[in-house]
């Protein structure tokens, strides 16, 4: 019996690329093979010279098709086997195994913005704001809370996929979620951010919403989306001074991260709105206006991980996951 298998991958658009996603029906048994696509339709190759390369990476269980079916998570090769320029997990594979003694791993959190009919969904028909924010974050209650259903078979999705998912919440804003991928080490936690990405955008079509990682929904008063990055080596699972040691190296490398963290970052760190100003760096326990947060349970126990708190709902996790470990395990290893 044939199976489904849904190729998923990474596409070239700027500055923020998209997910880009096909079927393939595979013969019980067979291996997955690797496939190809027309990267002049997704900004990824002109159009005499149009073949790329699917080479399978991450598979896990389709929840939504169920059955044998599965994802498939692939990354982007020229026809001769090289990683293609917009294929960033090639890279970050490669530092992380550089770097693959000191035992890095990641929780992401990912917030998005649920729209329908062009607005925030929950935001009111025919134009005008809701209520301040506030009473959202962790709401319930129909007044409160847009898009429930939606956000429970995205996490039941994910849990039937595999993925680790450790976590979901309403955030500040009307239609606006948060769920958070990890504990799991790079490039594997990317993997799964952007199967579960794949996941809401899927399963939120059903309902005729879009979900949007635009990193300020709204402009004015209100929350932009993160995807705050949490981060811990072996050292800093151990060791208080690590933890020091890997904020002071993110202090070094400003531009560079903040390059690497998503389109129109400006635009969300502000210094307003629990975020950072993102020409300043800073870093602080418990502190959410920090750029890098030290949670206060890690000063007590002296040892645990930061959360660096800059990164855009957008961002790339592959990118994101390389710079953090580039810049703290350097610096660790020193």
């Amino acid at each position: 019996m044939a199976f489904k298998a849904e190729y998923l991958w990474i596409d070239g658009t700027e500055p923020t690329a998209k997910l880009r996603s096909k079927t393939k029906i595979v013969a019980d048994g067979a291996e997955l093979p690797i496939w190809g696509f027309d990267g002049s339709s997704t900004n990824q190759a002109p159009g005499d010279k149009s073949d790329c390369v699917l080479k399978p990476v991450f598979v896990c269980p389709d929840p939504l098709r169920g059955g044998d079916n599965v994802i498939v998570l692939c990354e982007v090769l020229t026809i001769d086997g090289a990683p293609h320029r917009t294929n960033t997990r090639a890279e970050c594979s490669a530092v992380a195994a550089q770097y693959g003694d000191q035992e890095s791993i990641f929780g992401i959190e990912q917030e998005y913005t649920f729209f329908k009919d062009g607005r925030p969904f929950g935001f009111p028909i025919g134009g005008g704001y809701p209520a301040p924010q506030g009473g959202y974050y962790c709401g319930v209650g129909a007044d409160e809370v847009f898009g429930r259903e939606i956000v429970e078979k995205h996490m039941d999705a994910c849990l039937a996929a595999g993925l680790h998912l450790s976590g979901i919440n309403a955030e500040v804003m009307p239609g606006q979620w948060e769920f958070q991928i990890g504990p799991v080490g790079a490039p594997q936690v990317a993997d799964e951010l952007w199967v579960a990405r794949w996941l809401l955008y899927r399963i939120a079509e059903d309902f005729g919403v879009s979900a949007t990682l635009d990193p300020k929904p709204v402009k004015g008063d209100w929350n932009g989306a993160g995807a705050h990055t949490n981060f811990s080596t072996k050292a800093m699972r151990e060791n208080y001074d690590a933890i020091i040691t890997a904020c002071e190296s993110l202090g070094k490398r400003v531009e560079e991260h903040i390059a690497g963290y998503g389109a129109e970052i400006e635009h969300r760190l502000t210094g307003m709105h629990e975020t950072a100003p993102w020409n300043v760096y800073s870093y602080g326990v418990s502190d959410r206006a920090a750029s890098v947060r030290i949670p206060w349970q890690v000063q007590v126990e002296g040892k645990g991980y930061i959360e660096d708190r800059r990164p855009n709902a957008n961002c790339d996790p592959y990118v994101v996951t390389k710079l953090i470990i580039e810049t703290c395990c350097a610096a660790l290893a020193d």
